[in-house]
């Protein structure tokens, strides 16, 4: 679909996270910080799972396609964030503003359904691990990679798709830091009320089922967590969960706040703060949950250290 305009806006203005000049330096070095973080973080463990055999299982497989997704989906939106704190017009021509759209798109539905093929991994590896060579197989584990991007790209199509169809007439502030769905809805002057349908079907679709299955799944793995007899392993399975359902909470979680309630004014400033955390703080803190405190990984990163010193 050719991103084609039939408004008279050719260029939107991105209002940023603040006017407060005392917070554009603090605020600036933070998220400078943060993404400086982001990009070490998954370019790291994307290195070390491919260097290294051991590495080379489902788990990590699909640990490598989260680490690219929230490389590229961080990418696509912080830097122009970043030009908020230290321009005085943050522009972006039109057809900027959806192609960054749709990549935005593109790689939050993609991460909603690689989180949920990776709970789906974690579940078979423990309450199912005799089935587990079988159930998650090379085949099948392509399979549901090729399906979170084809999700990802159908989402994407569809987002994108009905937002230009939209009319944007003369108001061109966008009271968010980058191109988002709902703060785009308020600056159209034509009938938005198919989209916000739109928004609220696709995207609970994309968020309540990915939600649902992968809380079910730790559902049971906790069951079957509480029936080990070690208690040092169960302490040491629990706290693993407990990160890694701290991180799809908040990934999931701000994005339903944002996405599935009705659209306003006065929601949308929250909404800007909520979308901080699955568009800027998830993409950091994945690397860091997913391998920090993983033994493979600290074996990997010894030995790829060693046979770079020697």
């Amino acid at each position: 679909m050719g991103l084609e305009n039939s408004s008279l806006v050719t260029e939107f203005i991105l209002q940023g996270l603040t006017n407060d000049p005392d917070l554009q330096l603090p605020l600036f070095l933070l998220f400078l910080l943060i993404y400086t973080t982001t990009v070490l973080g998954n370019m790291a463990l994307i290195t070390l799972i491919v260097l290294n055999c051991h590495l080379h299982t489902p788990m990590y497989f699909f640990l490598l396609n989260l680490s690219f997704i929230d490389l590229c989906y961080s990418s696509v939106i912080t830097p122009k964030m970043l030009m908020n704190f230290f321009v005085r017009k943050n522009i972006i021509s039109y057809v900027g503003c959806m192609t960054q759209l749709y990549f935005f798109c593109f790689f939050a539905v993609s991460e909603c359904c690689v989180l949920t093929s990776m709970a789906y991994d974690r579940y078979v590896a423990i309450c199912n691990p005799l089935l587990y060579n079988v159930a998650m197989s090379s085949k099948v584990c392509s399979y549901l990679m090729l399906g979170s991007y084809i999700m990802g790209f159908s989402g994407a199509m569809i987002h994108t798709g009905w937002m230009l169809r939209l009319t944007f007439c003369d108001k061109n502030t966008i009271n968010h830091y980058f191109c988002d769905l709902l703060p785009l809805l308020q600056l159209s002057c034509t009938n938005t009320y198919a989209n916000e349908i739109e928004i609220i079907i696709v995207g609970g679709i994309d968020i309540i089922v990915p939600s649902v299955i992968i809380f079910t799944s730790y559902g049971f793995i906790l069951s079957n967590i509480l029936q080990m007899r070690s208690t040092e392993g169960r302490s040491k399975a629990f706290s693993t969960c407990s990160s890694h359902i701290l991180a799809v909470s908040l990934f999931f979680g701000s994005g339903a706040f944002m996405y599935l309630q009705p659209s306003s004014v006065g929601s949308m400033d929250q909404g800007k703060r909520s979308s901080i955390f699955y568009t800027i703080l998830v993409p950091m803190m994945n690397p860091l949950i997913y391998s920090l405190r993983n033994k493979d990984v600290k074996i990997a990163l010894r030995k790829t250290f060693s046979r770079r010193m020697f």
